[in-house]
């Protein structure tokens, strides 16, 4: 019956210009008051199918209905003026403003007509943030709130709109324990008061707790619709992916040998004048994954910046086998065998307009293996090309493939077959499986581990909580631009013990983190 579901998306397919099938065929219905998940691998349509319900895209053939009303969404204000609203897994905020200016923009309260009226946009927002029980501080600029804030913010954004109908794209990518379990209580509510939310999420113990419903894409095709209490993780991931996938990495214990990777005291102070590395201090040893978990914003990309040469500490040191490296450009601490898989794979990961080859070899193409005296060697470019794409399963047309053009579980792959490839001493690895799907999460988790335990120190930054506690060895989490707690072993930790020191709750003594990170 029509009148149960809130958004019914009817034998939806989507063919873009270059004859790509990004949807075929695919049907969504969405109960009014259900949670139902969105689910399937990096390239499986899902991001193109909710760009469709809000307006971004428009579909070649099927039909939209809204409450049971056929709809044409042309553009995001005609799917706000139906009640649907989307939150990004990149938040849409504008860091200089305040929450309450955050809030409104686009639909700014104004005194005559002119001036921003502050005070009836901070009274909305707090108005709307005790109506959902989503507490925030109005007044508060949004660079300075917590990132469970943030999310919460958008949210209301949404709200504030008049949206029934929620797209949720990762949620919780970037959340603690405590801060996702908040946001499901939040969820919870919003459901009870008739809402309908589309949570797309690539963690299958989330999906199995919050979500009542899924649907399954694969390929541009629907697997099907199933009730999340009949279906076992197990059988999502292979629904997903076409095979089983392995959900628990298998590692020996590690052996760890001298030190590869030394950081001393490293001190920095951004631009604005905030401290964002106070004192830190540690060590990663070949053969061993030194993890590195915290609440973003709380020094870990600071930390990365400092290692690769993107920033320069105000004080301390860093060292790789006894070098220096504070000074070097990236050239120089690649030469070093230094790797780097960066947070932001489409920013510093790629050069999305060139092809799958070019980027394969863009850190070594000035080596003699690649090079005939002032021509390259083609012959030896292509044949270690077409190795990497087999070694890490890239799924491509062929070598000479756009980049930019794969799914981000494909363009991680290549960036992490560069990375992993050029015999490196050190890899940094900065949320390497971010946004991606369980197949490819899995592939690069093991990769990981294998190269780590041929003897390659691995630096791991990790906002994936069960990710950072499965793969490494030792654990280092992050709070307030210091270390707050280090675990010689990860094995006993949990969640919520994580998430105390990711939240400054707890500390451990500095003196004895000191002691025991290889001082």
């Amino acid at each position: 019956m029509s009148e149960e579901y809130a958004i019914q998306m009817k034998n939806i397919t989507k063919i873009y210009p270059n004859g790509t099938i990004a949807n075929q065929d695919v049907s969504l219905n969405v109960k009014k008051g259900e949670i139902h998940a969105l689910m399937g691998e990096n390239g499986a349509g899902k991001t193109t199918l909710m760009k469709m319900l809000f307006g971004l895209e428009q579909p070649t053939s099927g039909e939209i209905l809204v409450n049971g009303e056929r709809v044409h969404l042309s553009s995001p204000s005609a799917a706000i003026a139906k009640r649907i609203g989307m939150v990004h897994q990149h938040f849409m905020l504008v860091p200089s403003l305040t929450v309450a200016e955050n809030m409104v923009l686009g639909m700014v309260p104004k005194k005559s007509g002119v001036f921003i009226d502050s005070k009836k946009s901070v009274e909305l927002t707090e108005e709307y943030a005790k109506k959902y029980n989503l507490q925030v501080d109005a007044n508060a600029k949004v660079m300075d709130i917590p990132v469970g804030m943030k999310q919460k913010v958008e949210i209301l954004k949404a709200l504030v709109r008049g949206a029934r109908i929620l797209i949720l794209d990762e949620p919780t990518a970037v959340l603690t324990a405590q801060e996702t379990e908040e946001l499901f209580a939040q969820l919870k509510n919003l459901k009870e008061q008739g809402y309908s939310i589309i949570f797309i999420s690539h963690k299958l113990k989330e999906i199995m707790e919050i979500t009542d419903r899924m649907t399954i894409l694969r390929g541009g095709r629907s697997m099907g619709i199933y009730e999340t209490s009949e279906v076992t993780p197990q059988e999502i991931s292979r629904l997903m992916v076409g095979r089983d996938v392995i959900l628990k990495v298998e590692k020996e214990k590690a052996q760890p040998g001298s030190e590869v990777l030394k950081v001393r005291d490293l001190s920095y102070i951004n631009e604005w004048g905030k401290k964002m590395l106070d004192h830190v201090s540690l060590s990663v040893r070949k053969g061993e994954i030194l993890g590195i978990a915290g609440v973003e914003g709380n020094g870990q990309k600071e930390l990365v910046d400092m290692l690769f040469g993107f920033s320069r500490p105000n004080s301390g040191i860093i060292e790789v086998n006894g070098e220096s490296l504070i000074g070097l450009g990236q050239r120089q601490i690649r030469m070093k065998h230094v790797s780097l898989v960066p947070e932001d794979r489409m920013l510093y990961g790629i050069a999305s307009s060139a092809t799958i080859e070019e980027n394969l070899i863009s850190d070594r193409s000035g080596s003699p293996e690649f090079n005939k005296g002032f021509l390259f060697n083609m012959n030896a470019i292509h044949k270690k090309t077409e190795q990497l794409i087999r070694d890490f399963t890239v799924l491509c047309k062929n070598r000479s493939q756009q980049v930019g053009s794969l799914s981000g579980g494909n363009i991680q792959k290549v960036v992490v077959a560069r990375e992993f490839s050029n015999d490196p001493v050190l890899i940094i690895a900065d949320q390497p499986t971010r946004g991606i799907d369980v197949g490819a999460t899995e592939f690069i988790r093991k990769k990981l581990v294998e190269l780590s335990r041929s003897g390659i120190a691995v630096l791991l930054i990790s906002a994936d909580l069960n990710e950072v506690m499965e793969l490494s060895d030792s654990l280092i989490i992050m709070c307030g631009g210091k270390i707050a707690a280090y675990f010689e072993d990860t094995e006993e930790l949990t969640d919520e013990l994580m998430g105390r020191y990711m939240l400054g709750i707890e500390q451990q003594d500095p003196e004895e983190i000191r002691r025991v990170c290889h001082e």
